[in-house]
């Protein structure tokens, strides 16, 4: 019965409500922001460029660039893609892409309120997420102890068994090593870091996520470039499928429009979080560069397409020159034997190392997000966190060892009602969001490095805390 109620569930959330609610969201705040994802996309690669410098009392928006796509990028980058292209067609990555370039401009707003409403920890560490704006712009806690929940649920204890999983079944499969040392090693590794709270989390993923990204992607930029003359037609198979205009796809199976569609977008939102307020917690932490809440937006919005632009395609890409579309949702073994197609068999310890590095950083990553909302709940205090490191320990090590499918549906239910929650925030502090944009967009057009002035904000007055931005006096002092 509860496998019943919880299928029921994850049909329910990913198969009518999230996916109207997500794409519907993205187009909302696209048109609101005069399609700023594509009118300043230079202009987010320029923020993202600069965004190395440290901060005084936050993370570098590089650091917290890179925490946020160690949790984004992860062992669907690799399978999910894979699965979506068997069980839909070639199609299916052109709706991918278009829900990626919606869900920037989704990611461009909940990144902008994670910076206005942050708060400073006992350790002078940077805190914020959608609980915070929840709370302090909505005046609605319990909307944001609702949320705490859902995402600790989610992120901080199932999908980082899951990862735990995967790791352990790629590396038996490959190498043939025992589950359990591998669990007691990626506990290790694990425990290591999250010990270390955000800044060692950050740090881990500041080294390690550009290394495994660039990687896959020269991978994938290989085999583009050692089946060039294949690229043409490919590309032409994805757009043909995605509207129905070439019905039947390799081996002789016939995917719907519809089918694409689903596949493509659930795909997307899936991979990049854009709208489910993941990412949010941890941008949140940056002292951004320049010093206003919506360059840290632009820095979101430019991770929202590294993750399903860049790397989805990556995958795809492997996956599509390789001439396996045909039938089938094992999802890793398909990319795992499209790439070793091109390169040969190393390309299957390839895979397995990649998912080692993705999973690991998507363990610590889910970690962060978490730990920010054990600190909302217990009023922003550090005495709760050595134990629920402890049971995010003891959650990787079951996720080695176990057999874990009832429990990752469940964890897509609580991710799903988190992101409906997040939703109703969002569209309701929409308004304050593109205000702030706005601002920060006419002191770019006036030639002015960007600064947020709280004074242009009254009914900030009362909802943020002391010090976090200056008011116009400070501002001037500065």
């Amino acid at each position: 019965m509860l496998e019943t109620i919880i299928n029921f569930m994850n049909s329910l959330l990913w198969g009518k409500l999230l996916v109207y609610g997500l794409v519907g969201a993205g187009l909302f705040f696209t048109i609101r922001l005069g399609f700023i994802q594509i009118t300043h996309f230079v202009h987010g690669i320029k923020v993202l460029s600069i965004s190395r410098r440290p901060g005084k009392h936050g993370l570098s928006s590089f650091q917290v660039f890179c925490t946020s796509m160690a949790a984004r990028v992860g062992a669907g980058n690799m399978a999910g893609v894979a699965v979506a292209i068997g069980t839909a067609g070639p199609g299916a990555v052109f709706w991918m892409w278009a829900i990626a370039v919606l869900g920037m401009a989704t990611a461009m707003i909940e990144s902008t309120l994670a910076q206005v409403y942050k708060v400073k920890d006992s350790d002078g560490q940077y805190r914020g997420g959608p609980a915070y704006y929840m709370e302090k712009g909505l005046g609605q806690r319990w909307m944001g102890v609702l949320f705490s929940f859902f995402l600790i649920l989610a992120f901080g204890l199932v999908f980082n068994a899951v990862q735990a999983n995967t790791i352990t079944g790629a590396m038996t499969q490959v190498f043939g090593f025992e589950p359990l040392y591998i669990g007691i090693a990626i506990v290790i590794c694990s425990a290591f870091v999250i010990t270390g709270g955000l800044k060692k989390v950050a740090k881990a993923s500041e080294l390690i996520v550009p290394v495994m990204a660039v990687a896959y992607i020269v991978i994938a930029f290989v085999v583009v470039v050692m089946n060039i003359e294949k690229l043409p037609d490919v590309f032409m198979l994805v757009i043909n499928s995605a509207f129905g205009w070439q019905e039947v796809a390799a081996g002789g199976i016939a995917y719907s429009v519809a089918q694409a569609m689903q596949a493509g977008i659930a795909r997307g939102l899936f991979s990049n979080e854009a709208g489910m307020g993941s990412a949010a917690n941890v941008a949140a932490s940056a002292s951004p560069n320049p010093n206003h809440p919506a360059s840290q937006g632009f820095v979101q919005m430019m991770g929202v397409f590294v993750d399903t632009i860049v790397i989805c395609t990556a995958t795809a890409a492997i996956i599509l020159l390789s001439g396996d579309a045909a039938a089938g949702s094992d999802g890793i073994a398909k990319t795992i034997s499209a790439l070793t197609s091109h390169v040969g068999d190393w390309g299957g310890a390839f895979i397995a190392f990649a998912i080692l590095l993705f999973c690991f950083t998507s363990i610590i990553a889910n970690y962060s997000y978490a730990e920010t909302n054990v600190m909302f709940l217990s009023g922003n205090s550090k005495k709760a966190l050595p134990i629920f490191r402890l049971v995010v320990l003891a959650m990787v090590m079951f996720g080695s060892m176990a057999k874990i499918s009832l429990v990752w549906d469940l964890a897509d239910v609580s991710m799903g009602l988190m992101a409906i929650v997040n939703l109703v925030a969002l569209v309701l502090l929409s308004g304050l969001a593109v205000r702030v944009i706005n601002d920060y967009r006419e002191q770019i057009d006036a030639g002015i490095d960007p600064k947020f002035d709280t004074s242009k904000f009254p009914e900030l007055a009362d909802q943020l805390e002391e010090k976090i931005w200056p008011n116009s006096a400070e501002a001037t002092k500065k």
